[in-house]
C-alpha cells in the first residue's frame, strides 16, 4: 500500500514525508471516518511536532489524488474515508458515530434523478441518521 502511494505522491509532484504516509495509513487502518482533529491526536505522541495544519494540507493531497474522500455528516468538521468506492454512510445523531453501508443498491435512484432532472450525474453522496444500537441500548437502560 504505502509503495503505491509514495509512487503516486512522487509522480504528482508531492514530497513523500513519514507524516503523509502515516496519515494516510490512519484512514485505511480505520472504519471510524475520523476528522482531522481525530488523526492528528492519534498521530500526536508518535509526530509530537506535527501540525493539525499538516493533518489539513495531507488530506487535501490525498483527495486530489483520489485517495479519500470527504464526508459532510452534518457536524461542525469533516469527516474522511479511505475507501473511495461509491458507497453511502448512516452517522449515529446521539454519538456521531459514522458507518459504512454496503449492499444498498443506488443506482436506480441514480437513473431516475437523471431521467427526472435531465442531468448526467457526475457523482453522488447519501447520508442516513440515526441512532445506532449502542445508543439504543444505552437509552433503553435508562428509561
Amino acid at each position: 500500500m504505502d509503495i503505491c502511494v509514495t509512487s503516486l505522491l512522487r509522480d504528482k509532484g508531492f514530497k513523500v514525508t513519514p507524516q503523509r504516509l502515516a496519515i494516510y495509513s490512519v484512514l485505511v487502518a480505520t472504519k471510524a471516518h475520523p476528522s482531522a482533529e481525530m488523526i492528528y491526536n492519534e498521530l500526536q505522541p508518535v509526530y509530537p511536532t506535527m501540525s493539525l495544519a499538516t493533518v489539513y494540507k495531507t488530506i487535501e493531497i490525498l483527495k486530489t489524488l483520489e485517495l479519500v474522500q470527504v464526508l459532510n455528516v452534518g457536524e461542525d468538521s469533516f469527516r474522511y474515508d479511505a475507501n473511495t468506492s461509491n458507497h453511502p454512510h448512516i452517522r449515529c445523531m446521539s454519538c456521531g458515530r459514522v458507518d459504512d453501508l454496503f449492499g444498498i443498491d443506488s443506482a436506480g435512484f441514480i437513473e431516475q434523478v437523471s431521467a427526472t432532472t435531465n442531468y448526467t450525474i457526475q457523482g453522488q453522496q447519501f447520508y442516513f441518521y440515526g441512532i445506532c444500537p449502542k445508543c439504543q441500548g444505552a437509552a433503553a437502560a435508562v428509561s
